[in-house]
């Protein structure tokens, strides 16, 4: 069976009375070469422990047992299910799990499966639920790698550099936790129903240490002060996220790190946001 050739695709869904759920983003692939990169993007070998999120029909499921140790496959819709147990017949070393990845315990599900593997995710991933997915993988720190479909404008956002019209508070995270790489553009013709945006492949190499050392919680407030009001400069995004301090006292520390004091946050990078969460810290302003 050929799981990008419509002529296959629909007499198979037709059989278990499938329709498209545009509430679950559901978005089937028709393109082969979209898997063989996807898969060669992610750097897989027989070691390789592979989460999937939402298999569709398992088009990219295929490619993935064929070059990991093992493929566990979480998806939503329970009417899937009987299909990729006929899309799978042949793949003796993949799982498919009926559930919700956001309500899924990875410790459990990586202990159970991928004990003596090397834990990934590889996944086409569903568009209304790309950054909490996203969130909830990199959070668990169990995860080595994670290569993901998601929406081209999201790619941009997750890999953007400072100063950049994408960028912004999960630019600035995505660094923090991960080394995060732009692969490839998948355009709308590659799937089916045809979406009406443009897709992209990304790569997360999660982060064994952030490479800043001030305090996580510290500086994950000063990035999400910074970029809570775009049109406003960072001294009044701070003033208003920190009440005691004073514009002045503000000003004063960011020229003592070498900014304008009339820089807005999108300008600092991974790095000046730190130095500035210290200098925050030292004057009293955000308590230890």
């Amino acid at each position: 069976m050929n799981l990008y050739n419509m002529q296959d695709i629909k007499p198979l869904l037709a059989r278990h009375g499938f329709h498209f759920s545009k509430s679950l983003g559901q978005n089937f692939l028709i393109a082969s070469w979209v898997p063989e990169e996807t898969v060669a993007a992610a750097n897989l070998d027989e070691r390789s422990g592979v989460l999937e999120i939402g298999p569709g029909i398992g088009a990219l499921t295929r490619p993935l047992a064929q070059a990991a140790g093992k493929v566990v496959s979480v998806e939503l819709d329970r009417t899937l299910l009987p299909v990729l147990r006929e899309t799978l017949a042949g793949c003796a070393n993949t799982r498919v799990i009926h559930g919700d990845i956001l309500k899924t315990d990875l410790a459990v599900l990586v202990d159970e499966h991928f004990a003596d593997l090397r834990p990934v995710v590889v996944a086409n991933l569903p568009y209304n639920i790309t950054t909490p997915v996203l969130t909830h993988l990199v959070d668990s720190g169990l995860f080595e790698r994670i290569t993901v479909m998601v929406q081209k404008e999201v790619a941009l956002r997750i890999t953007a550099s400072a100063g950049s019209s994408h960028y912004g508070a999960f630019s600035v995270y995505a660094a923090y936790y991960t080394e995060p790489t732009f692969c490839f553009d998948v355009p709308p013709d590659c799937f089916v129903p045809r979406p009406k945006v443009d897709s992209a492949v990304i790569t997360l190499a999660v982060r064994k240490t952030p490479p800043v050392s001030t305090d996580p919680v510290a500086i994950f407030q000063v990035i999400k002060a910074a970029f809570a009001q775009r049109r406003k400069t960072l001294v009044n995004c701070l003033c208003s996220a920190f009440p005691g301090a004073s514009k002045e006292m503000l000003a004063g520390i960011l020229i003592g790190l070498g900014h304008d004091s009339r820089i807005r946050g999108e300008t600092l990078d991974l790095q000046a946001f730190a130095q500035l969460t210290d200098g925050l810290l030292d004057a009293g302003i955000i308590r230890r």
